[in-house]
């Protein structure tokens, strides 16, 4: 779609991002109604509007679902940021016991960490799918941290300001 993009004065990047940010919005704000969605299932569902909003005047002219559908494959098939695998490693040789709490599904960021060299045990593994709300409902954290003794010494880390703030609000 890169060149369909480029010849409609649309860059694939801010394309991306756009869906992404536009994808996390919705399911966040979904979730904060207590109606909780997928995040893939969001995702899949603004391409068409993500493509009206970026000035594509037919969007579904203009992609196709199987357009839509390569895209999501794709973006199944990256993989962790390099340094990821080595953080983990030093945080376990500290003795702590490394946990995913995620708002993706746990077989596409399981396979992100795979792709990356990254061993992650799947029982530490948990999905906001599973528990039915997302980040950054401080449920969602709560949930997590509910599977540790109340008196034990817990840390929590993320890559973005409002998921340590959300978790924040749990202590």
């Amino acid at each position: 779609m890169g060149n369909r993009l480029r010849s409609a004065n649309v860059g694939s990047r801010i394309f991306g991002y756009a869906w992404m940010e536009a994808g996390e919005k919705e399911y966040t704000y979904l979730s904060l109604t207590t109606n909780y969605v997928k995040f893939f299932d969001v995702f899949r569902s603004i391409f068409y509007r993500t493509l009206g909003q970026a000035g594509i005047a037919e969007p579904r002219k203009f992609a196709t679902d199987e357009d839509r559908e390569c895209l999501l494959t794709s973006y199944r098939a990256l993989k962790a940021r390099p340094g990821v695998a080595e953080c983990f490693a030093r945080l376990r040789e500290g003795g702590f016991t490394v946990w995913c709490l995620t708002s993706g599904d746990v077989e596409r960021v399981a396979g992100y960490l795979a792709k990356g060299g990254i061993d992650f045990p799947s029982e530490n593994f948990v999905s906001c799918d599973d528990i039915g709300v997302g980040k950054p409902q401080p449920r969602s954290y709560q949930y997590l941290l509910d599977k540790f003794p109340k008196d034990s010494d817990t840390w929590f880390a993320a890559g973005h300001m409002w998921d340590a703030a959300g978790a924040r609000l749990c202590g």
